[in-house]
């Protein structure tokens, strides 16, 4: 843990853009230690299913800002479920009636990411994103698909997802961030530059 904020701090000296943090995450007292360090949200999963109360303590305690809950959702039949360690555990909730009561728990965001679509490079799961879309009154972050540029449009366009999370195309130099900003500022979709 001592190690996790001694980065967290290094970080938060070096990047002078917000640093969310998560990972390992299990009570408010580690919310508050990372946010301590210099973390300005801190992303919690599966902490947040095996104890749904620190939701509402941390966001009644530190304010729902700064407390973004990490939903990994993979569909079977017609609905979509999550998972929690990383993706590697199934539970038995539904991904859309737990989405419902981390909203109504307090959470200040929600950061969703379809396992079906993770590494595909094939495209936001923009089914799935527009379902949450529809009741979800704080912001939706999307994650898990991206391949060229039209997903990015993609991801807010159809899939209604207030902000965009991409990796391997920004890790491996395949799209630059600012060709996604200028893109998107093209098709009228507000970023800052």
């Amino acid at each position: 843990r001592d190690t996790m904020i001694n980065v967290v701090r290094k970080t938060a000296e070096e990047v002078f853009i917000p640093l969310t943090v998560g990972g390992g995450i299990s009570s408010v007292y580690n919310i508050k230690s990372l946010l301590e360090a210099g973390a300005d949200k801190i992303s919690i999963n599966s902490a947040a299913i095996t104890n749904p109360k620190i939701i509402k303590e941390a966001s009644d305690y530190y304010g729902n800002q700064c407390i973004v809950v990490a939903v990994d959702a993979k569909k079977h039949g017609n609905d979509w479920y999550v998972y929690s360690h990383g993706g590697t555990k199934r539970t038995d909730l539904l991904a859309l009636k737990w989405i419902e009561n981390i909203q109504k728990l307090g959470a200040g965001e929600i950061l969703l990411t379809s396992m079906d679509k993770d590494g595909t490079k094939s495209g936001f799961d923009t089914e799935l994103l527009s379902k949450v879309s529809e009741f979800l009154e704080i912001p939706l972050i999307a994650s898990g698909g991206v391949g060229k540029l039209e997903h990015f449009y993609e991801g807010v366009n159809k899939g209604k997802a207030n902000a965009l999370l991409a990796a391997s195309v920004f890790h491996f130099n395949e799209i630059s961030i600012k060709e996604v900003k200028e893109y998107l500022l093209k098709k009228n979709i507000e970023v800052r530059m």
